[in-house]
């Protein structure tokens, strides 16, 4: 029989409460049942509140240490930008489990070996790297924007030249521009 793992990730905070996770890893489930294949309970993977932007991931790092050691036939991830949001891991990981022997199959993206599929894929991991700089960017924007008009997030931060300034009794919280050094 052939053996599988399933690998699933979700970023934000608010993925993890609307448990999007869950959905993924039952997708993901659903798919190794249709093709008979032998899924393990210990090889399913996830990956809860962790950026697909760096390899260093725990549930990953198992999976790729049980591809290494175990040997697994085929892994199960739902789409490429669930493997990493970057085209460069994404391509090194798939690399890496092709040369210990195992397959990465996407239940929503090319599921073939043609020249085409793997363009395809590539495609998707490059769209998934430019979508998230764009949201990174959008952010950034927002974040500004709220500095300059004075509104005071406390959880995330000050952005780049400006300072948060703590409530006083004399004063409430605040954002300010931070003066350049000359």
């Amino acid at each position: 029989m052939t053996s599988a793992a399933i690998y699933a990730r979700v970023s934000s905070a608010r993925q993890k409460k609307d448990q999007t996770i869950g959905s993924q890893t039952a997708a993901l489930r659903a798919h190794a049942a249709q093709l008979r294949l032998e899924l393990p309970e210990e090889w399913v993977f996830e990956d809860e509140g962790h950026s697909g932007a760096t390899l260093v991931r725990p549930a990953l790092e198992r999976l790729r240490d049980v591809v290494a050691g175990v040997g697994v036939d085929v892994v199960l991830v739902y789409a490429p930008d669930r493997l990493a949001r970057k085209f460069a891991c994404q391509a090194l990981l798939i690399e890496e489990f092709a040369r210990a022997g195992t397959r990465v199959e996407f239940v929503n993206g090319p599921r073939g070996d043609s020249p085409e599929d793997q363009l395809l894929v590539q495609f998707q991991g490059m769209f998934a790297e430019y979508e998230k700089a764009q949201l990174m960017e959008r952010y950034r924007r927002g974040k500004t924007y709220r500095a300059r008009s004075g509104s005071v997030n406390v959880l995330s931060g000050a952005p780049f030249g400006y300072r948060f300034t703590r409530k006083t009794p004399e004063h409430g919280a605040r954002t300010s521009t931070v003066a350049a050094a000359r």
